[in-house]
């Protein structure tokens, strides 16, 4: 019991060391950095509304991969009566063309790691 001291010293500094990202990030605030987008100015209209493609953009391109390979159904159907193919390449790369201006910004960000293109052929960015 002569060594509970260093023991309680240890400790706390073990819990400090342990905690300090905690710490660290309550002190600093909300990130400083967020990814900002550029949208297609000439675009039509997208599949669904920003909000929604936002968060959720991920599940409706698996519903589509879905409805495509095991169904055979090629159309979507929105609410408001508007058609589009389901093709990441076609649909939603034909707006948003710059992949790393686009995609690669929030899937780095977020620290995801997109299997889109394991199936899907990248697209290369055109150097001027």
């Amino acid at each position: 019991m002569y060594d509970a001291g260093k023991i309680i010293i240890g400790l706390i500094i073990f819990l400090i060391i342990i905690t300090f990202p905690v710490w660290y990030n309550i002190a600093m605030g909300k990130a400083t950095y967020i990814p900002q987008l550029e949208y297609p100015v000439d675009a039509e209209q997208c599949v669904a509304d920003s909000a929604y493609i936002r968060a959720s953009h991920m599940d409706l391109l698996n519903t589509w991969r879905d409805k495509v390979v095991r169904e055979g159904e090629r159309v979507y159907h929105t609410p408001d009566g508007r058609r589009f193919e389901m093709s990441l390449s076609n649909t939603c790369m034909k707006c948003h063309n710059k992949k790393e201006e686009f995609c690669d910004r929030c899937h780095n960000y977020l620290a995801v790691d997109p299997y889109c293109w394991d199936c899907h052929i990248e697209p290369k960015e055109l150097v001027p």
